[in-house]
């Protein structure tokens, strides 16, 4: 069984736009559990307004470098530790910009490869999540710690958090490439959006455990609509290439027929009749 620690804030709790948590058949770690199966096991850690290594003087207690070793103990072995941060650290009174957002995540991906696991506990492997966007309206909704500068600072996260990633060797995923916040408060995702940053995350855990299922995760269409051209995505055999990140585009529904799921696609293996 793979050990996989999700350790990340409001939007790996699940909070709900709308009030409260979303299920755990709704949240994208249930999601991804789910669909993965019974040979992994995901360990749910997130906490509404963790950011990376601030100390929070409106909400204490959520500063991610602090309780991100504790975790790390009382849930080894691990395997794969995922970190999904950084819409936090764009609150205004850290006064932080894109770099530093950055340099604090960069911190988290050394703590990780620098534990004191102990003797017989593996090193796991690093993937980190570059967060969905602030939504443009965030000074409209009740969070009163984000501006229009945090809105910017979000969109400017990616590329230097692909920068950290590739360099100390970890897999990486932009999920503002197929999620989005909720237009109700700004910040936190759909239930699509967690359907989508699942099933983004599906083929990157397959490659690097080496899982060779097929996986079919696209929605099903009525008999009628079943021959239609649907988008896949191709995902390079092991022997091909070795992949580090992956940034998914999301499939934009053209009219009554439009495929609304993702298909992955594993080279060598193909969707049998009947399945």
């Amino acid at each position: 069984m793979y050990n996989i620690l999700c350790f990340g804030d409001s939007n790996t709790f699940g909070t709900n736009p709308s009030g409260g948590r979303w299920a755990r058949t709704v949240r994208w770690t249930g999601l991804l559990q789910d669909y993965l199966g019974s040979d992994y096991y995901l360990i749910e850690e997130g906490l509404g307004g963790r950011n990376t290594l601030f100390d929070d003087p409106l909400e204490p207690g959520r500063n991610g470098l602090a309780l991100l070793p504790v975790s790390l103990k009382s849930h080894k072995p691990l395997d794969l530790v995922i970190l999904s941060l950084g819409t936090n650290d764009c609150k205004v009174h850290f006064n932080a910009n894109a770099r530093v957002i950055a340099k604090g995540m960069e911190t988290l991906v050394k703590t990780i490869l620098q534990f004191p696991y102990g003797e017989g506990y593996p090193l796991p492997k690093v993937l980190v999540i570059s967060p969905i966007h602030i939504g443009a309206d965030i000074e409209h909704s009740p969070f009163v710690s984000f501006d229009q500068s945090s809105y910017r600072k979000s969109l400017a996260l990616a590329p230097l958090f692909e920068q950290v990633a590739q360099s100390y060797g970890c897999l990486f995923l932009d999920a503002s490439l197929v999620a989005s916040p909720s237009t109700i408060d700004q910040l936190h995702m759909d239930a699509q959006g967690h359907e989508n940053l699942a099933k983004a995350l599906v083929p990157i855990l397959q490659q690097l455990f080496g899982d060779e299922r097929q996986l079919f995760l696209e929605e099903e269409l009525p008999e009628s609509e079943s021959e239609q051209e649907i988008e896949t995505l191709e995902i390079p055999s092991a022997e091909e290439e070795s992949i580090t990140s992956l940034q998914i585009a999301p499939i934009e529904p053209q009219g009554k027929k439009a495929h609304r799921g993702l298909t992955f696609r594993i080279p060598g293996f193909s969707k049998k009749k009947g399945d």
